[in-house]
């Protein structure tokens, strides 16, 4: 993959503070002394969508997952070199950034259904593939680097994505 190859992309992130790009990768404290890091990470990225991705057209919450996706890739890559540990589970920025993509295009159906039923399933599903990884997922984690640590969480996203999708036309 190009990226793969073309790290120095990514490098920029070790520009900045360690402190900075610690605390961004753990957001704060939450992913230091969660109990279960992951899950809080899933969480604020529901908060995430909520907030910031509801309101936007499917192509613009594209372009921002994009953008994130892209600038947590660097984040969590020299986050990983402070902390001498590949994906450690305090690093929670994947989480956040990997959630709103369950949800791209989804406003209409998460409206038709009722909101929060849609997002807890939605929830739900991507645990389900981040925490088992099946589907050739848990390969994506030897990626180096931040990548590694992204696209893992990216991918299970997708395939929570696509069971929700189906579940809902289903249920329709």
């Amino acid at each position: 993959m190009m990226l793969v190859r073309d790290r120095w992309l990514f490098r920029w992130a070790r520009l900045l503070p360690a402190p900075l790009v610690c605390t961004l990768a753990t957001l704060g404290p939450l992913g230091l002394t969660a109990r279960a890091p992951g899950t809080f990470g899933s969480i604020a990225g529901i908060v995430l969508y909520v907030l910031v991705f509801h309101s936007l057209t499917p192509l613009l919450q594209l372009l921002l997952v994009a953008i994130l996706t892209l600038l947590s890739i660097g984040i969590c890559d020299a986050a990983e070199r402070h902390f001498q540990q590949r994906d450690p589970g305090k690093i929670i920025l994947d989480e956040v950034v990997a959630v709103p993509i369950v949800f791209i295009g989804m406003a209409p159906m998460i409206a038709h259904f009722g909101g929060w039923p849609v997002i807890l399933a939605g929830f739900l599903l991507f645990r389900f593939f981040d925490i088992l990884k099946p589907l050739g997922i848990k390969r994506l984690q030897n990626l180096p680097g931040g990548m590694g640590c992204v696209i893992d969480d990216t991918a299970a996203a997708v395939a929570a994505w696509l069971v929700l999708q189906l579940a809902l036309l289903l249920i329709r």
